[in-house]
């Protein structure tokens, strides 16, 4: 009975003393969307991958009373930017005008306004070791 109880112990202390935590979670909540057509597609990037194309990490949803959030899971500490997509016609991409301005609302980290295309700096935040939650306005 020593041995039974005492291997029960042993594998109960093994599995639970060497669970690693992968990450941390990034809760975003994306709001002011003109409309609920199309999705909203949004993209965890570094400074290497910013405006280049995919993310690191990328999720699309339905848009629910112009609100959407997003859940990016197992995020290692490190420096990110989000860049966020109003897809309405669903085509995947962004689509501009004939004088190359964005015909789709688009938002990114830090609730950054400017003219011109995004900067990875003005988007960048930081991950530490504890789960975020952040807001994006279109």
């Amino acid at each position: 009975m020593k041995t039974l109880f005492f291997t029960i112990a042993l594998t109960l202390i093994s599995t639970l003393g060497f669970t690693q935590d992968s990450g941390n979670t990034i809760t975003v909540t994306v709001e002011n969307f003109t409309n609920n057509d199309g999705i909203a597609m949004i993209a965890l990037h570094t400074s290497d991958t910013f405006m280049i194309g995919q993310g690191i990490d990328n999720l699309e949803s339905k848009i629910t009373n112009g609100k959407v959030t997003f859940t990016f899971e197992n995020v290692a500490p490190g420096e990110y930017a989000l860049l966020v997509l109003h897809d309405a016609n669903e085509n995947k991409r962004m689509d501009y005008d004939d004088n190359s301005m964005p015909k789709e609302n688009y938002g990114m980290s830090n609730n950054v306004r400017n003219f011109g295309p995004p900067q990875y700096d003005d988007a960048k935040f930081n991950v530490s070791n504890k789960d975020l939650e952040l807001s994006i306005r279109l």
